[in-house]
């Protein structure tokens, strides 16, 4: 396995441009993170606090072993685009460690609209459990939800993949034997009630939590009963009455720490099917990416060199290093975990094409977990691109992909537009999990070669109608689209929108991928069937 030697200089000034350029995205990165990790208004955290609750990240920092990593995903989700919806969407989602047991963490922030679900909200949720079932993960859901928010039904009641969803979630993976449980913080009405009672074990807090289909007011309004919090749906009526929650506890404190021991007695999850080897730091400085990213997206990153920074050693066993250049395909590791990396230089020819088939072929054979490091513009075009049979060549690689049943990683760490976008596995293909860097972009195409298209079909319907076209309008005509595709391809819209799991530092992504990779040597092996190849 050879070593990749650096040839960059940081005394360089185009290094130091590219270095400050990233840090200013770095810093961006770190102010949208605080902003959600902030949450709500201190005011409300105060009353909150006074009701003598736990804030919800404080419960997640309670319930994982003390100084466990938590790899927390969705952080940015949310965003603008995501209505009343908070960055975060109003929930928390992630994996830790529970009793040296892996486990996937669902936390309602409550501090947040009281911890309703919107669209978002919804979606997050189901993307955690998605996660879950695919490494048969403990689900342990922190619940103080008051159901969904109205306003957004649309969003949340009618399709799959939304708050139903979330019910049929726990009940399936009940019933694969993926433990389902629950603490009650605070109040939970209507669907906020069904998600602990469709749990396995759950803990309620007592003169705190509560559960009901209906609350005191509904109550009275459909049937003119008069009943209040407690004898409704408190702690003691549902472990004592109805048996819907299994342990009362004190405060949230106590709830988590009955929790760990309900945690502490489930069937040990098995270990390592893929054993690490030892892990080796790499030989260059990965904040060193800083300055080798190129700050203009008009000039390609040598991507070898950010492969330098990421894997164990900086060492790398190329595979075809001769051929089909355009593409990086290797065998390496991270933190001692085997991968089989995929990372462009450069747009997909037909070599490069038939290279990646090739490659994930193999690594589905030996089960070495995939990653693709997708910096691409797309498939080369043209007369001589299509007489080398570029498409049959893209859907040989797209098959490939698609097909493969070892564990799938995608980080955007460039452009990631078209087709390409596609073949490098991004979330329609379903890998494991999707990360991208501040300075990620995808899109249908890039906004420059989306105003030229446009512009070019405008121009041809002119001269069929006999109108003349200055240069001028020309440009005019293409500076709101630019804006448009420009506005879309920015990394935090897919964050927002739960397209990508989460933005990350690239100093973070060794720390990331491995966890990431941990958890895949630990999913079961599975055969891959491919589809067919076209000859």
């Amino acid at each position: 396995m050879g070593i990749i030697q650096s040839s960059i200089a940081t005394s360089a000034q185009s290094f130091k441009e590219n270095d400050a350029h990233y840090r200013r995205l770095v810093s961006t990165l770190h102010e949208k993170r605080h902003v959600t990790f902030q949450g709500a208004s201190q005011k409300i955290k105060e009353r909150h606090l006074a009701a003598g609750k736990l804030l919800p990240r404080d419960r997640v920092h309670a319930l994982i072993d003390p100084g466990a990593p938590f790899l927390e995903l969705g952080v940015l989700a949310g965003g603008e685009s995501s209505g009343a919806a908070q960055l975060g969407a109003g929930i928390i989602t992630g994996i830790g460690r529970v009793q040296g047991r892996l486990c996937m963490i669902i936390a309602n922030d409550s501090t947040i609209k009281g911890g309703t679900y919107f669209g978002m909200t919804a979606k997050k949720h189901v993307r955690a459990q998605k996660v879950a079932r695919r490494y048969r993960l403990p689900t342990i859901t922190l619940v103080d939800s008051g159901g969904a928010y109205f306003p957004e039904q649309a969003k949340v009641f009618p399709d799959e993949g939304q708050y139903g969803s979330v019910f049929h979630n726990i009940v399936r993976q009940s019933a694969e034997e993926i433990p389902q449980l629950a603490v009650v913080h605070g109040t939970c009405v209507a669907g906020g009630a069904y998600v602990p009672s469709l749990c396995e074990q759950v803990v309620i807090v007592r003169n705190q939590g509560y559960m009901f289909l209906g609350g005191p007011e509904i109550t009275f309004a459909a049937t003119g009963e008069k009943v209040d919090r407690e004898s409704l749906g408190g702690a003691e009526m549902h472990t004592k009455v109805s048996g819907v929650t299994d342990h009362i506890a004190d405060n949230d404190r106590h709830a988590l720490a009955i929790m760990r021991e309900i945690i502490a007695g489930l069937p040990r999850q098995g270990g390592y099917i893929r054993p690490p080897i030892k892990a080796l730091p790499p030989r260059y400085d990965p904040k060193e990416i800083y300055g080798i990213v190129s700050n203009n997206p008009r000039f390609p990153t040598n991507t070898r060199e950010i492969l330098a920074r990421l894997l164990d050693d900086s060492r790398f066993s190329e595979f075809k290093p001769d051929h089909g250049d355009t593409l990086l395909c290797g065998f390496a590791h991270i933190h001692g975990f085997e991968v089989g990396v995929l990372a462009n230089l450069g747009v997909l020819f037909t070599e490069s094409a038939l290279k990646a088939a090739h490659f994930i072929d193999l690594c589905c054979k030996r089960q070495v977990p995939l990653l693709f490091l997708a910096d691409i513009a797309g498939f080369m075009v043209g007369r001589d691109a299509e007489r080398s049979g570029i498409a049959k060549a893209g859907a040989k690689m797209i098959t490939a992909m698609s097909s493969a049943n070892v564990p799938k990683f995608n980080l955007i760490i460039g452009g990631s537009y078209g087709a390409g976008h596609l073949a490098m596995c991004s979330r329609q293909f379903e890998p494991d999990l999707v990360f991208g860097w501040p300075n990620g972009r995808a899109g249908l195409m890039g906004p420059d070669q989306a105003a030229t298209t446009l512009a070019m079909v405008q121009r041809q319907k002119r001269e069929r109608d006999g109108e003349v076209w200055s240069d001028e309008e020309e440009e005019a005509f293409k500076v709101p689209i630019k804006e448009q595709f420009e506005s879309f391809a920015d990394i935090y819209n897919f964050a927002g929108n739960l397209w990508i799991d989460d933005v990350i530092d690239p100093v973070e992504t060794r720390t990331v991928l491995g966890l990431a990779l941990d958890l895949a040597a630990r999913r079961p092996l599975e055969a891959t069937k491919f589809g067919v190849f076209r000859m």
